[in-house]
């Protein structure tokens, strides 16, 4: 696929007289796997907003496939943080990842074979079928992650973003939710926009990483962000980062205990903000 996937050019996000991130320029390469990192309300999930086009940037230019963002953009599957719903709500997993069809419609769906196919398709490249049926609310927070995805992946996009989606789940549903995620990349040569509290999970997966913090930011491979040097220029403070059995560690100069690489309010915050950091 020519030109990248998605481009920002000197973008700065406001709200209010809040600062997100200031002159964000970075392109996404058509099939890769970016990690977004940073503290919560650093503005990771503004982020994938502003690419599905529901926040419009202060300033700077946002592509996404060459095209400004726009919503219900179908090239774009979109799979969010994880939410428990009303175990006696009337909906089944199958009705949950067809909405990712026609849920912008008013009313009941009309039958439709084709439409239907689509559905059942998807929900069998999650391996969700035999829970498909069920009600959502009963479902475990993997199963509905999975149905998610499956959600996400049966309009077939080509870019896919992911708002935290291993949040609040035990280490075997998020291997196989992450595992579902790259076989897609894999299979389809999709691009994925991975935004998560622990880089750990996907770090065997991931080409570049974009941390965003206090209106600063930085981007590169994980060896050149995930680094002591560069972590500390982004917070202002002292930073350690330690690699343990393959493991990301981040450890601050106020504490004397580790922590992931998504924790960083343990470390004492920048007195810069706005600018991207030098690399």
């Amino acid at each position: 696929m020519a030109g990248p996937a998605v481009t920002f050019d000197a973008v700065t996000l406001e709200y209010g007289e809040r600062l997100i991130w200031s002159d964000l320029s970075l392109e996404v390469a058509a099939g890769s796997f970016v990690a977004i990192l940073g503290p919560n309300g650093a503005g990771k999930t503004s982020l994938l907003k502003a690419i599905l086009g529901l926040v419009a940037p202060s300033t700077g230019r946002i592509e996404v496939f060459g095209e400004a963002p726009r919503r219900g953009a179908p090239a774009i599957g979109y799979v969010p943080q994880h939410q428990s719903f009303d175990r006696d709500l009337p909906l089944r997993g199958r009705d949950l990842v067809r909405m990712g069809i026609d849920g912008h419609h008013w009313g009941l769906p009309m039958p439709d074979p084709v439409t239907s196919a689509r559905v059942a398709r998807a929900i069998a490249s999650v391996d969700a079928a035999t829970y498909a049926d069920g009600p959502i609310g009963r479902l475990s927070g993997g199963e509905l992650q999975r149905l998610r995805i499956a959600q996400a992946l049966v309009g077939e996009p080509r870019l896919l973003l992911c708002d935290e989606p291993l949040a609040s789940l035990d280490l075997r549903y998020q291997q196989g939710i992450t595992d579902l995620i790259a076989g897609w990349r894999r299979d389809a040569g999709g691009t994925v926009l991975f935004v998560t509290h622990d880089v750990n999970p996907v770090l065997g997966l991931v080409d570049r990483v974009v941390f965003v913090v206090n209106g600063r930011w930085t981007e590169g491979t994980p060896d050149e962000v995930l680094t002591s040097e560069r972590m500390t220029n982004l917070y202002g403070s002292h930073v350690d980062v330690v690699r343990v059995h393959g493991r990301v560690l981040v450890v601050g100069e106020s504490t004397d205990s580790g922590f992931n690489v998504d924790e960083p309010h343990h470390v004492p915050e920048p007195t810069l903000v706005g600018h991207h950091i030098d690399r």
